[in-house]
């Protein structure tokens, strides 16, 4: 097959079962089976001759196939393994339900390609056998001079070819003339107005918009679960969201919704701004001549779009996969990971190679790949370019260390804002930090950014960015939350003052009640995902203590902005890691050097005190001493535990439970600071003070804490992980210590002799062992 072939689109017909070109043990399949089936070990020629039996038997079971992921060599980018999928895995559109259904295939020594994996069970009905068409599958080209022609990308939501005419809103097609002439109502917009079409309501948006002095552009649609055909459109003042400087989150739409009828009726407005609107707009622009903004997003065929949700909301993106990095950061950085690798043996970086293209980016030196192994446990996935006009798509990972300062845990370009785009880079990072996986992460929550987390970390607790949750409460809440304080008094008391799931739940019912929400798809949405943003699911799980607001200071603050050049970019971001290092290390000499004065006569002070970090034991003295100001009272018994109610003298509203098990010092706090934040609060403090504990049990002092967080081995047994972890521990904490070591020692030629002959009396006192 040449590279032309490959190129193309191609039809996949069926063949008899006889027919099968698919080889097990290096014998073709015998003739007389009357079913192909899959399985591990089966043996093609190429990678094209397995997607093809495999779709032969999808189309034998009644069932579509697509492209999944590949995978390429670390040695010299070539492809060693592929997968196939069932056409509905995923969730990416409605019509896809996450079906596992897959094979894989490995290329072996030989040059064959080999089945690793299967799975064959579905997790929906498969059609009849023999019923169904095989499905179009793209082949993926790989670069040839000259140009490819045909060849349609991988498939989104669907083109308007498959909606009814109805449904259709082609801006292109809107010419002069029938913007003027609209076909139904006409003045104000109101609900209960009908249309013909959805075509005909644009119109009519467009006109009024005109009229009033803003401009519009569409906004979400949705599809029947049953069929997949629009039933309800959205179009939205162009100042909708914050994606953009420009934008403000305004809040006014019109959204209408396809009836039984087939006509198309008003069921929501919005009609306030939040923005002073301006004058008249010419009644005789057509659509073409609105800005930039409404042109991008509005004006193209529908056809060769698809409808991907972007910072919560969903936008139309080209489906051409086109990267949004310039080539020339392509060439610079490169250029740059490759002198980087040269000087440091520890620096990691990977690229996202697609038809030939490069995509996606991801580097992390090898102090990044150290810190992961202390301080990865709780992480950041900054994607803050996100929010506004960014040159380029910056992203970056960020975790918490021993002195609450940010550490940079690897970087990454991102060439599309695709489920595939956020896959690999989660991918690269796990394996340049030796599979280590996080305990946590903050990150946005877009739909392909949770499917991507959920399926490289699927133990990960993912919280949502806080920015972006109060970008959505604005443009959803946003009017209520203004105009009627016992309402914003009732929402913030429900979110950030519920004490226990049933609490929250019943104080969520009532706003929805109470206020005539129960008709509102966000408030209804954030509800469901409630454990990825609600404090009370929060807190349960260790988040390092970044609180529940999100406030996290940026690691490279002012250093790159919105708008760094090129040829700027890698000087200010050495700069900012310069920066960090440089507050890193005068912490770590204050830590050393330095000591807090004690407040108390408690032996736990004076522990805490020589364990911790001062910024960490600062943080510990403030809840020792808060403790004083707690009574606690015995208010159940069951065996070894105890439970007490310790309550604020001065304030009886505050009070927790903690139960202290008094066999094995276990103790735990309905506040849940410590799974939290890892330190242990006052009302536990409390309850150690009346069973006269003189000294913590040191599960309760987490090593990552510690002035010797980055030194040695010795850290909490339960977070080690396994044997992978302990090792790659260990071999990244003698590597840090090396490069330290380097560094001082070749400060200057006496230093060199002294450290050379440190190192060679260190060697003969070695223990050599196998």
């Amino acid at each position: 097959m040449n590279r032309e072939e490959l190129g193309n689109i191609m039809t996949v017909r069926t063949k008899p079962a006889a027919l099968v070109v698919g080889i097990s043990n290096g014998h073709q399949e015998n003739e007389g089976e009357s079913k192909m089936e899959p399985h591990v070990g089966l043996e093609f020629n190429t990678a094209e001759e397995a997607q093809e039996f495999y779709s032969m038997y999808a189309t034998q079971v009644g069932f579509k196939i697509r492209i999944g992921q590949l995978y390429r060599s670390r040695v010299d980018g070539s492809v060693i393994s592929r997968r196939f999928v069932c056409s509905k895995e995923g969730f990416q559109t409605n019509s896809r339900t996450g079906c596992p259904a897959f094979i894989r295939v490995q290329k072996v020594d030989s040059g064959k390609w080999v089945v690793a994996n299967i799975k064959k069970e579905h997790n929906h009905e498969v059609e009849a056998s023999g019923e169904i068409c095989p499905s179009r599958i793209q082949r993926k080209s790989f670069p040839t001079p000259r140009s490819s022609t045909g060849g349609a990308s991988r498939t989104g939501i669907r083109s308007h070819e498959d909606d009814s005419p109805s449904a259709v809103v082609d801006i292109k097609r809107l010419k002069k003339e029938e913007m003027d002439a609209v076909n139904g109502p006409s003045g104000e917009p109101s609900k209960g107005l009908e249309f013909n079409s959805a075509n005909d309501a644009y119109k009519f948006y467009y006109a009024y918009a005109t009229n009033m002095g803003f401009r519009i552009r569409i906004g979400q649609l949705f599809r029947s679960k049953h069929d997949g055909s629009i039933t309800s459109r959205r179009f939205v003042c162009s100042k909708e969201g914050h994606q953009h400087p420009s934008r403000v989150g305004c809040g006014a739409y019109m959204r209408i919704q396809r009836h039984e009828s087939g006509r198309w009726v008003v069921d929501r407005l919005q009609k306030e701004h939040n923005h002073a609107l301006g004058s008249p707009l010419d009644p005789n622009r057509t659509v073409n001549g609105t800005p930039k903004g409404c042109r991008e997003e509005g004006s193209s065929v529908l056809e060769n779009l698809d409808l991907v949700e972007t910072n919560g909301g969903l936008s139309l993106v080209k489906r051409g996969r086109e990267s949004r990095i310039d080539n020339d950061w392509y060439s610079v950085l490169l250029e740059y990971f490759q002198s980087r690798q040269a000087e440091e043996t520890g620096f990691f970086y990977a690229v996202d190679m697609r038809e030939g293209k490069g995509m996606n980016l991801f580097w992390a030196d090898a102090r990044s790949r150290f810190s992961c192994a202390q301080f990865g446990d709780a992480i950041v996935f900054d994607t803050t370019y996100r929010r506004g006009s960014h040159s380029v798509p910056f992203a970056s990972f960020v975790g918490i260390n021993h002195h609450r300062q940010p550490v940079l845990l690897g970087c990454a370009l991102i060439a599309d804002e695709s489920e595939e785009s956020f896959t690999w880079i989660f991918q690269a990072w796990v394996r340049a930090m030796s599979g280590c996986r996080p305990v946590s992460i903050i990150a946005d929550q877009d739909r392909v950014i949770q499917h991507s987390i959920a399926q490289v970390f699927p133990g990960t607790h993912h919280r949502f960015s806080a920015w972006q949750i109060l970008a959505k409460e604005q443009e959803n809440l946003g009017a209520l939350l203004s105009m009627d304080a016992e309402f914003k008094y009732e929402y913030e008391a429900c979110i950030f003052q519920s004490q226990t799931a049933s609490e929250f739940d019943f104080s969520w019912n009532m706003l929805m009640d109470k206020y005539n929400l129960s008709d509102n798809a966000w408030f209804k949405e954030m509800y469901q995902m409630r454990k990825s943003w609600v404090p009370l699911h929060i807190k349960g799980t260790f988040f390092a203590g970044i609180p529940v607001d999100g406030s996290l200071k940026s690691y490279f603050s002012t250093f790159l902005t919105a708008q760094t050049p090129l040829n700027e970019f890698i000087v200010r971001y050495e700069k900012a890691l310069e920066k960090r290092y440089e507050e890193e290390r005068k912490e770590d000499y204050n830590s050393f050097n330095m000591q807090v004065v004690l407040h108390t006569k408690d032996p736990i002070e004076e522990q805490c005190r020589r364990l911790y970090t001062i910024t960490m034991f600062k943080a510990f003295q403030k809840e020792l001493l808060d403790c004083y100001n707690y009574v606690g009272t015995k208010i159940n018994v069951e065996g070894a535990i105890s439970r007490y109610l310790v309550q604020n003298c001065g304030n009886g509203d505050e009070r927790n439970t903690v139960a202290f098990n008094a066999s094995n010092l276990n103790i735990s706090c309905s506040c849940k600071m410590f799974e939290f934040e890892g330190v242990l609060c006052r009302h536990t403090l409390k309850v150690f003070q009346i069973m006269n504990i003189r000294e913590l049990p040191s599960r309760y002092i987490l090593h990552r804490w510690t002035k010797n967080a980055k030194f040695g081995i010795m850290r909490d047994s339960d977070s080690l992980g396994g044997s992978q972890n302990f090792k790659a521990l260990m071999l990244w904490s003698l590597r840090e210590e090396a490069r330290n070591y380097i560094e001082a020692g070749t400060a200057s030629l006496e230093r060199y002799k002294l450290a050379f002959e440190i190192m060679q009396e260190g060697r003969r006192n070695f223990c050599w062992q196998n």
